[in-house]
């Protein structure tokens, strides 16, 4: 799994001409999934991203958590971050998992970071075309690779 985790201060994601939901302040994390992804993979990113110490403590330092700081997390799929650009110049999503393998582990992945921070989070809408809009705090962008971990 890939992910592309924003430290955010607004997000929101609309659908259609509808706003479908928004945050204040939080993080708006974007996931990729590919056919090798496993509950190993949502477990691990679940426990880094809530726990990633990337707000601000009274001292201006990178010190809190999203669960120190009672935020709220978006959650949008986006197959895009499994492309690979090493082959001409057309972009090949052929590491992205179909969705009969991304829809469930998208779903879990959303379940289990719930269950990690606690309260509700925020989703797009798996597969749907989307607005996301978001007032990146910082800022403050990190990417993640389940295939990295070490």
């Amino acid at each position: 799994m890939r992910v592309v985790i924003q430290r955010t201060s607004k997000a929101s994601v609309t659908i259609k001409d509808r706003e479908k939901e928004t945050i204040e302040k939080g993080l708006l994390i974007l996931v990729g999934i590919e056919e090798a992804d496993n509950q190993e993979d949502i477990d691990w990113l679940c426990r880094k991203i809530v726990n990633m110490r990337i707000f601000d403590d009274e001292n201006g330092v990178m010190n809190k958590s999203v669960l120190d700081e009672k935020g709220e997390i978006l959650v949008i799929s986006q197959f895009t971050l499994q492309a690979s650009t090493k082959k001409g110049n057309r972009p090949s999503y052929i590491k992205a998992a179909k969705a009969e393998i991304s829809v469930p582990l998208y779903e879990k992945f959303c379940k289990d970071l719930e269950k990690a921070l606690g309260k509700k989070i925020r989703t797009g809408v798996f597969g749907a075309d989307m607005k996301v809009e978001l007032v990146n705090d910082g800022p403050v962008t990190i990417c993640m690779d389940t295939k990295n971990k070490e």
